[in-house]
């Protein structure tokens, strides 16, 4: 046995609570190491006294664990424990290949003895069950099917609001500085369709007043911007999207702030006499740059921007008036339109002193809030502690391209890769993650499948069957193309001569596929395989104590017959369900 491998850690992705006396314990391990792993557990006060050696000895249970993910390395062994004093004490006894047993306690890896060893040994502790530390993701966050909307560009229902300059709908490709006249009317005129669609939750990329069409450069967090609309249409919008069963999701960029802002003009103005001179990181005065080409460039800053950009001055949020400010401007969207979550950009370049701030106000305001950081890279720090519910899932969704798209990957690498992820959270945490497959920082995905219709609809059946809240990008339900950004934002387009039908209809039944399925997607246990052989062909099973599914998916250039199971056909592609045969680019899903 592998012991450097052994590792465990309490009061983490590897010990957490479930619901109050209910935990769930995980043991990493060499993959393919171990025959067999036991959990040895009590209460820490069950002790007997044993007057012979005047030792306390503790009276313990045990109970098997099972392997829940493997990843290339490592294999994750878990098991569920009932704790009805709400505190326990455990240990791990594990059987190596040649049948050889250690006992694993938080001193150390030792040869096991006999019992006694337990009864005397120095457990890892979970001291007492707080239910105010359990992670509380909101319930209705696990059901939600996410679409998302670059309001400037998803439908122009009030041409009075058109900005200057604004021009005709889709009647050139996207800029950073062009103009279509997307507004909350447009929104409005349209929550049937998502509704026909599928989707139960809308999440609105930045709605508040700024210079640019994106609106990730904020002048005043508390107005709306003009071209969108005023409060009235936007409480309507909300309104009608609470009666039609959307939750709603708002940005809010407070990593940074548009150098338009009063905030930012006051210290160019008044330079050290300015009263916001400390809201920004500033290393000398003037503040001053050089501009370059791109507008969004910038060299010799002397403050802090995102990015390069010099546009967007970054907001000290360790300052105590910064924290303010924006708390009041997140309590203001809930209060006053109930919005149902926030979701934060750049959100892992803000200390985390101020998220857990932000976090416990919010959650104040409504325990129910769904709070979604944007991070790029392992979220661990951040949802694993209760900082946010959920993140922007990326390392999970681009192993997905990588394996299914762009294939710079093996099916088996990707498998790896999708069980590490979610080795790394709380299974509360996974089912919230934030999965999309494109948004408006990325490359479309029809285009990122380089207009190949069926291997589109093969990487979305794929996602919408994983762990985690899925989420559309507006468009692409019809087969909306585009390059990465600004090309990802084009106008959606309305005319139903010009959208893919084919993919809406498609996309439509697997939406409501993962709705009556739900119990099996996104809470049971889920494990992948690859065809021994065909290393193209791989599936997905998902189990929970109701039924089994089994999501076939093939990506060779070669028909895949299926076994003669007497299985339920739920929905297919490119799948001849009379022989069995899956085609190239197929994929078909089955339950018992």
């Amino acid at each position: 046995m592998e012991a450097a491998a052994l590792y465990h850690r309490p009061d983490s992705e590897m010990a957490y609570l479930v619901d109050k006396t209910t935990i769930h314990i995980r043991l990493q391990a060499k993959k393919a190491d171990l025959q067999a792993v036991w959990l040895v557990y009590g209460d820490p006060y069950d002790l007997n006294y044993e007057i012979e050696t005047q030792t306390n000895l503790w009276e313990f249970q045990k109970i098997p664990l099972k392997v829940k993910y493997q990843t290339q390395y490592h294999d994750i062994w878990s098991c569920e424990v009932q704790m009805p004093l709400k505190r326990m004490q455990y240990s791990f006894l594990v059987q190596d290949q040649c049948g050889q047993l250690y006992f694993y306690d938080e001193r150390g890896i030792y040869l096991y003895q006999n019992d006694r060893q337990i009864q005397t040994s120095y457990g890892f502790k979970m001291p007492y069950f707080h239910d105010i530390d359990r992670l509380h993701a909101p319930q209705w966050a696990q059901k939600t099917i996410w679409y998302q909307i670059f309001p400037e560009r998803f439908a122009n229902g009030d041409e009075r609001l058109n900005p200057p300059n604004c021009l005709p709908w889709g009647s050139a490709q996207p800029t950073p500085f062009n103009f279509f006249g997307g507004d909350f009317q447009g929104i409005i005129d349209h929550l049937h369709y998502l509704k026909e669609l599928g989707v139960n939750g809308l999440y609105l990329c930045p709605i508040f007043a700024a210079t640019s069409n994106h609106k990730y450069d904020t002048i005043d967090y508390f107005k709306l911007d003009p071209a969108f609309g005023d409060e009235k249409t936007f409480r309507e919008f909300i309104q009608q999207a609470h009666q039609l069963g959307f939750k709603v999701m708002l940005d809010a960029v407070f990593n940074h702030i548009g150098d338009q802002s009063p905030y930012w003009q006051d210290v160019v103005q008044n330079g050290a006499k300015s009263v916001y001179i400390d809201w920004f990181y500033i290393a000398d005065l003037p503040v001053n740059y050089t501009a370059t080409d791109n507008y969004e460039i910038a060299k010799n800053l002397n403050y802090e921007v995102f990015a390069k950009n010099p546009h967007m001055p970054k907001l000290k949020t360790s300052n105590p008036q910064v924290q303010a400010y924006l708390l009041e401007i997140a309590t203001f969207w809930v209060e006053k339109f109930g919005i149902d979550a926030w979701r934060l950009d750049v959100a892992n370049e803000i200390d985390h002193h101020f998220w857990r701030k932000f976090t416990q106000k919010m959650q104040q305001l409504n325990p129910d809030i769904y709070i979604l950081g944007e991070v790029w890279h392992d979220a661990s720090p951040w949802v694993n502690h209760g900082e946010f519910s959920g993140a922007m899932n990326y390392p999970y969704t681009d192993a997905i391209l990588a394996g299914l798209v762009r294939r710079d990957i093996t099916l088996e690498t990707m498998i790896n890769q999708l069980n590490y992820q979610l080795s790394l959270h709380p299974d509360q945490v996974n089912r919230v993650l934030f999965n999309a497959l494109d948004t408006h920082d990325t490359a479309r995905l029809l285009t990122l499948c380089q207009g190949d219709k069926a291997l589109m609809l093969q990487a979305l059946a794929f996602l919408l069957i994983q762990i985690g809240a899925p989420c559309l990008y507006y468009g692409t339900e019809i087969g909306l193309t585009g390059g990465p950004d600004p090309d990802c934002r084009k106008c959606m387009i309305w005319d139903e001569k010009e959208q893919d039908l084919t993919i809406l209809t498609v996309i439509k039944e697997l939406i409501s596929l993962r709705k009556k399925y739900l119990p099996q997607f996104n809470q049971g246990n889920v494990r992948w395989e690859v065809a021994t052989d065909n290393s193209a062909v791989f599936w997905q099973i998902n189990q929970n104590h109701e039924s089994e599914i089994i999501s076939y998916f093939n990506i060779s250039p070669n028909n895949f017959q299926l076994p003669p199971e007497d299985k339920k056909l739920l929905l297919a592609n490119l799948y001849q369900a009379d022989q069995k045969l899956l085609l190239p680019g197929g994929w078909a899903i089955f339950t018992n």
